[in-house]
């Protein structure tokens, strides 16, 4: 394969992704945007600096300020499982636009497949009727490759697997 024809792919495929990319709405992109920093070490140091200095301020005598939320810290607490269901809510819309995406490449995936499929079943019957033609016929009515050379049921297959699936749980 020539180094052109799979640049060619490369491009294609980063068009595709720059396409899933703009379509978003602002508050996907907002999302993707406090999700991505939610999973930074930068959010986390931030974190850290913040719940050292709240419960510094609030239990030790290092300032004068009025500590207005001792221990056990139940305001931090509030605020802390209130900031956890909003990043969980972020993440979640994340991850569904992400399984989106995931189910778009797979149906796309799917078409190439079957197409694929179709081509090379095509050519090993004109292999087939080739290597007849050359006094081969021995070899091209091997039932393997007879079986290959002829159309898949993509329902029977799908049937099949969903019978095996089955099986395997019970």
């Amino acid at each position: 394969m020539s180094q052109n024809h799979v640049q060619e792919h490369v491009d294609l495929i980063a068009r595709h992704e720059q396409d899933f990319q703009s379509r978003r709405t602002k508050a996907e992109k907002l999302s993707d945007d406090i999700a991505g920093f939610a999973g930074s070490l930068a959010f986390i140091g931030i974190h850290l600096m913040i719940f050292a200095a709240w419960i510094a301020i609030n239990s030790l005598r290092i300032t004068q300020t009025h500590h207005f939320d001792p221990a056990p810290y139940s305001l931090l607490s509030t605020i802390v499982a209130l900031e956890a269901i909003l990043l969980a809510s972020f993440i979640l819309i994340r991850q569904s636009r992400l399984g989106r995406r995931s189910d778009e490449r797979d149906h796309l995936m799917l078409q190439v497949l079957l197409l694929a499929e179709k081509e090379i079943t095509a050519v090993l019957e004109m292999n087939r009727q080739l290597a007849k033609q050359a006094g081969l016929g021995k070899v091209a009515d091997q039932p393997e490759i007879r079986q290959l050379s002829e159309q898949t049921s993509i329902d029977d297959m799908a049937r099949s697997i969903q019978k095996n699936l089955q099986d395997a749980e019970q």
